[in-house]
């Protein structure tokens, strides 16, 4: 017998968005055929983070090589990589007036680097603007390869993040195709390449974690030297990806929250709303006032 969807409680509410700040981020996505991944996964945050002047643009194209149980963008065989996305994407931030870009793609396995010359790219393209705004990347595993890795931090990045997206009891059926140790190996490396680079990950919770693997998840990120992690709720975002096992209440974020900064993260954000690049530019900010007043 299949069990029903849990119903979301009132704490799960969709953000309601002014459309002027939607309408002109999409109007000029459409002239520079680019694509965010604030749209691509419908975040509930990209009103804020537009009036905020920051995006998350999504590189490589919108097909995936990998078939991730929670992530609704869809998979196959991607198109050929295109050489002027970079500038295209640093024409784009400079209309925009953007302060902080997240770059981001999806898992390109069919390319000898991953993707990591692109990453490069935009990060030298958006460092030629005048004034050049914060930059985050956020980076498949490159299945593990440390030259593409060292590709990209090379760039200098202002963050390096990589997410782990929950724990690995569950990656079969969450994060297919990926490996917790691989993932905590390239953000321990990224800080080996660059002592310097502020690094940050983070995870879902609903999926069906336990507690004690949140909280092993936390430790073995901090292991790994990560500064920034975000704690966010699990979404489903379409019938054909996983269904929500659990609508964690906000004083278990609150919880988890506190736990993570008793490790020694420089900065933890959990919240229901919380996602991987939620108030970007405040987290960096905020990492690098504790670091100056240690």
């Amino acid at each position: 017998m299949t069990s029903l969807p849990v119903r979301a409680p009132d704490w799960i509410r969709e953000k309601r968005m002014r459309l002027s700040e939607l309408h002109g981020v999409k109007d000029v996505m459409r002239r520079h055929d680019l694509s965010t991944v604030c749209e691509e996964a419908r975040c509930p945050n990209r009103g804020e983070c537009f009036s905020r002047r920051t995006a998350t643009f999504l590189m490589l194209g919108d097909v995936c090589t990998r078939t991730c149980g929670f992530c609704d963008i869809a998979h196959g065989k991607p198109s050929a990589v295109d050489p002027l996305e970079p500038y295209r994407l640093a024409t784009a931030a400079r209309e925009m007036g953007l302060q902080f870009v997240v770059l981001t793609s999806v898992d390109r396995d069919d390319l000898p680097d991953g993707g990591a010359a692109h990453f490069a790219e935009a990060i030298r393209a958006l460092r030629r603007l005048d004034p050049a705004p914060g930059i985050e990347v956020l980076t498949p595993d490159f299945q593990g390869r440390f030259t593409s890795l060292a590709t990209v931090i090379e760039a200098r990045p202002d963050v390096f993040n990589h997410n782990v997206e929950t724990v690995p009891r569950l990656y079969t059926r969450v994060r297919r195709g990926a490996r917790l140790d691989r993932s905590l190996g390239l953000l321990g490396a990224a800080r080996t390449l660059d002592p310097s680079i502020t690094t940050k990950s983070g995870f879902m919770l609903g999926l069906g974690e336990r507690e004690d693997e949140v909280l092993a998840l936390l430790e073995g990120l901090r292991g790994a030297g990560v500064d920034i992690v975000t704690i966010g709720q699990y979404l489903q975002p379409s019938r054909e990806t996983l269904r929500v096992e659990e609508y964690v209440r906000p004083e278990r974020f609150e919880f988890y929250r506190e736990a993570g900064e008793r490790l020694g993260f420089r900065h933890v954000f959990s919240g229901p709303f919380v996602r991987s690049s939620y108030r970007a530019e405040e987290a960096l900010r905020a990492s690098e006032s504790r670091v100056s007043t240690r």
